[in-house]
């Protein structure tokens, strides 16, 4: 099996800045693989695609819808035009919001998530429910920062319409049951929405059998250039939804008064597409395949398992995980007794540990745990055990410096 160290000379800006990079939930960094196809990309083939009778923007056509090919097989859609290019994660929960959720969502409905939701998945449901009269409801977790089954069955009900949920927390790492959930919306009549943003990066997910209505990823955390996402939506909801955003490339026809839109994928894709982007998605899924999620999964379980241990023989760290180790991916939201996060980020960059401090884009979940924020160290195929130690080195640093104000 190839080891962490061995993926870590792919990624040169780890190499060259002698950095333990804890931060991959927020954007993972890129290997070189992913680079030079990029860069071939616009060395190559770069021109309009779609726009062109010439040879060059007939290639640039050729090497975005290879690259949809690429996504779909990743995530077994049953047809390619199910996978609609975005910027991110972000966008393509706005865009279910509004061409699914505005148009769908009538008064009294319900529109159940979770307690746990990153902003991109609450905040656009806000919208949908004070435009159009409905309700949000909430699934609150236990105090094993958990779903139980009892709740999820409380809150989905008949007058359910939308259950939307993160695969993954990005502040716990809690792994939620997503095709149970499934399972449960679709036996109520609901739709459901899956923000799998933290766990497309680090397990196999297979679109068909999660059995979700929409699924929503951003390339950027899966090794993958910034700017580019994926919504993947089942075919008869997306012919059956209105366009998100309107102009180039998206019309069928236009008259003065009245236009008609594409097919899909085109429908949802306006304008001049982020094709470098979507070249550097592919090239990022053949490396992960490349690896196996297999692998994947044993080399970040090692890697967090150790993470848990030398942070548990710090007294003075509070961490907040699942103990149930197969439903926790990824993430160590943690914070030193008394130390604001951010003081302790700061301490931590100047050790060379790069993480995240603040709300993680989760308020409610801070808000709801009764914390102010919260430290997050998150790992990814490329850490290291000495990233670990570095952390835990920083950690005693930091706790040394404001121990005498602690009380």
């Amino acid at each position: 099996m190839i080891s962490a160290e061995e993926i870590k000379k792919d990624f040169l800006i780890l190499k060259d800045n002698n950095i333990a990079y804890l931060d991959s939930g927020a954007t993972s960094q890129k290997p070189k693989q992913v680079l030079e196809a990029v860069e071939k990309y616009y060395n190559t083939a770069n021109a309009n695609p779609y726009r062109g009778t010439y040879k060059l923007s007939e290639s640039a056509t050729q090497e975005y819808g290879r690259a949809r090919e690429v996504v779909a097989k990743f995530i077994n859609a049953k047809y390619s035009e199910e996978v609609i290019f975005t910027k991110n994660a972000s966008e393509a929960l706005n865009l279910i919001a509004y061409s699914y959720g505005l148009e769908n969502i009538k008064k009294d409905d319900e529109i159940v998530i979770s307690i746990m939701e990153h902003h991109s998945n609450l905040v656009p449901w806000q919208k949908v429910v004070k435009q159009n009269g409905a309700k949000l409801k909430y699934m609150y977790i236990n105090k094993n920062y958990e779903l139980d089954l009892e709740e999820i069955k409380s809150k989905i009900t008949k007058n359910t319409k939308i259950v939307a949920i993160t695969h993954v927390s990005n502040v716990l790492g809690t792994i939620n049951p997503i095709k149970e959930i499934a399972k449960i919306a679709h036996q109520n009549g609901a739709i459901v929405v899956a923000d799998c943003a933290q766990s497309v990066p680090h397990m196999k997910i297979d679109v068909q059998d999660i059995d979700a209505d929409f699924v929503v990823f951003s390339g950027h955390k899966m090794l993958a250039p910034l700017g580019i996402g994926v919504l993947y939506g089942k075919k008869q909801l997306l012919e059956n939804m209105v366009p998100f955003i309107m102009g180039g490339d998206m019309i069928e026809y236009v008259y003065e008064q009245e236009t008609t839109f594409a097919e899909l994928p085109h429908k949802f894709e306006a304008g001049t597409q982020n094709v470098g982007g979507a070249i550097g998605l592919a090239s990022a899924i053949k490396y992960l395949e490349n690896i196996g999620f297999d692998t994947i999964h044993k080399l970040e379980q090692e890697i967090v398992e150790y993470a848990k241990q030398e942070l548990s023989k710090l007294e003075y760290v509070e961490t907040y995980y699942t103990p149930n180790k197969e439903n926790h991916c990824s993430v160590i939201s943690f914070n030193i007794k008394g130390v604001h996060p951010h003081d302790l980020a700061t301490i931590l960059d100047s050790c060379n540990v790069a993480i995240r401090a603040g709300d993680h884009c989760a308020q409610p979940l801070i808000r709801y745990m009764n914390i102010p924020a919260t430290c997050r160290a998150t790992f990814y195929i490329y850490n290291t055990k000495q990233d670990v130690d570095k952390l835990v080195q920083g950690l005693q640093k930091a706790y040394n410096m404001f121990s005498k104000f602690i009380h």
